[in-house]
């Protein structure tokens, strides 16, 4: 598998907030979001060819025993059923950060880490080659995949939000995923504030909390841009 980086830091965001962490960054995406922070590792891919064991021998070199995965988007990675297996094997508590495009399939995991793309991700004319624009399109939400992960793990689901309609959007979205069978709880959906700065941060601090009174949501810090 192609492998961007493997590194221990702290995880920013979500319900392990501030954990100790190994990161293992798969290179590759069926993606394209025109806001995503590691290009490197989705629009253009980049990084070391890797075997499972390669990947799980250089993460038990680190003293921590929660591990993310994360990309690009992981689920595409070739032998990453065989990678969380042997890390599993190994006692090591397993997150999987995907867009929930692509389904389990019975993949070791501990906490699925579901981030489905809303229509501010779609790239505009002229940031993408063509094609791109009507493939995320029409790849960014699958709500019967969802239901799949949300049926058959521990989860939670992470939403970017910048503006009232990012949050109008996610109660369709969970509607969708409600018609597939599965109930959501509101606690178990985490809204998050669109930004690369504290400022920008902050300034969505009102539409959030506006959001999670009427729906019952929880927050998440964005940790790794508050320090980092």
């Amino acid at each position: 598998m192609l492998i961007s980086e493997i590194f221990n830091s702290i995880q920013g965001e979500g319900e392990l907030t501030g954990e100790p962490s190994v990161f293992v960054r798969t290179s590759g995406c069926n993606l394209r979001c025109r806001w995503c922070d590691t290009m490197y590792a989705s629009w253009e891919p980049e990084g070391e060819e890797m075997e499972a064991g390669q990947v799980v021998e250089k993460v038990c070199s680190y003293p921590e025993t929660r591990v993310v995965i994360t990309g690009g988007e992981p689920m595409i990675a070739r032998g990453l059923d065989r990678l969380a297996s042997l890390l599993g094997e190994r006692g090591r508590h397993i997150t999987i950060e995907t867009a929930g495009t692509v389904g389990p399939s019975g993949i070791t995991c501990d906490l699925a880490s579901l981030s489905p793309k809303l229509s501010g991700s779609v790239p505009r004319t002229g940031e993408i080659a063509d094609g791109w624009i009507e493939k995320h399109q029409q790849r960014r939400l699958r709500p019967d995949i969802i239901a799949d992960w949300v049926r058959d793990y521990n989860y939670q689901l992470k939403f970017v939000v910048c503006g009232e309609g990012d949050v109008a959007e996610i109660a369709d979205l969970l509607s969708q995923v409600r018609d597939e069978g599965v109930e959501v709880p509101p606690e178990k959906v985490l809204l998050m504030p669109e930004g690369t700065d504290l400022e920008t941060l902050r300034s969505r601090d009102d539409l959030i909390s506006a959001a999670c009174r009427q729906y019952g949501y929880g927050t998440s810090r964005r940790l790794h841009i508050e320090l980092f």
